[in-house]
Formats: structure tokens, sequence, C-alpha cells
């Protein structure tokens, strides 16, 4: 069973009736608005935490921060080069290999970059975690500048590990 209520008189003089189920009153929203402040103990200070953050952005955030340090520390070496992420590699029709690549680099000519392209989907799917991520990613980007440098991946960065 509803109840019906009056609300106030329209312009044209008649009531406008609304819905109170229950007899509660107006009902807030489902869900809170991003950045609004979550009720609790001091609540109207702290910001509601951001929503998590997807694979594509947390995959792009460790490479940016690999590739950032990369660049402060070689830039003078390496001259133009593009970072880019791509999910998957497009392989040829006569690829024979069983397995997939996980960068790729094509070197540049006196006026195009050199481009290091690093595949998102078969790192993640070799990662257990996220340090396992990191690590792998760290590994392919390295040996790729190694590459590119003609020094060994050692030199590139001190985390790289040999094994």
């Amino acid at each position: 069973m509803h109840r019906e209520q009056s609300g106030p008189p329209t312009p044209e003089g008649r009531q406008r009736r609304r819905r109170d189920r229950r007899g509660r009153g107006a009902r807030g929203p489902a869900v809170l608005p991003l950045g609004a402040p979550v009720p609790g103990d001091g609540w109207a200070s702290q910001p509601r935490p951001p929503r998590p953050r997807t694979r594509r952005e947390v995959f792009d955030r460790i490479m940016l921060d690999l590739v950032s340090d990369l660049d402060e520390r070689w830039a003078d070496r390496l001259g133009l080069l593009e970072y880019a992420v791509e999910d998957t590699p497009q392989l040829p029709e006569d690829w024979d290999s069983n397995r997939v690549p996980l960068s790729s680099l094509v070197r540049g000519t006196g006026t195009t970059p050199s481009r290091l392209v690093v595949f998102r989907r078969p790192l993640e799917h070799r990662a257990s975690d996220r340090a396992d991520l990191e690590a792998m990613l760290l590994t392919v980007v390295v040996e790729q500048v190694a590459e590119l440098l003609g020094i060994p991946p050692s030199e590139v960065d001190p985390r790289y590990l040999d094994d």
C-alpha cells in the first residue's frame, strides 16, 4: 500500500503530488560521487578514495615511471626515442615461433625516431603479481635500450638482474 502526500501548490494553484514511501521522506543517493566526503569520524575533511585503477592504467603508470627514469639517465645517448604500449603484437600469418614477442624495437633513421613498443597483454599474462610485472617490464625495456645503445643491460640500469 502506497501513501501519496500533497506537495507545495503549483503556479496553477493545484496541489502537486509526490510519493513518500512509508512516510520516511526523501532518500539520498545510493552511491556518493567521487571526491565526496565519506561519513564517519572526521568525515568532513576526508575525501572518498578514488575508484580502483584499471590494469591498463596500472601498466601505463609502471611504464611511465620506468622510461622517465631511463630517459633522465640516458637522454644524451638515446637521441630521439619514442616509447609506446600496445595491447598485443600483430603477428604475420607466417609466424612460425611458439613464442609471442613482449616488445619491439625499430631503429630510427636521421629524421625518424627509434620506437620501442611494449606489448601489455603478453607481459600481464606471464606476471603473477604487480611486483613480477614490474620486474618483467624493467627487464624487457632495459634489454631493448641496451641493444639500442650497444652496451650491457646491467650498465643501463643497476636493478637489471643478469639471470
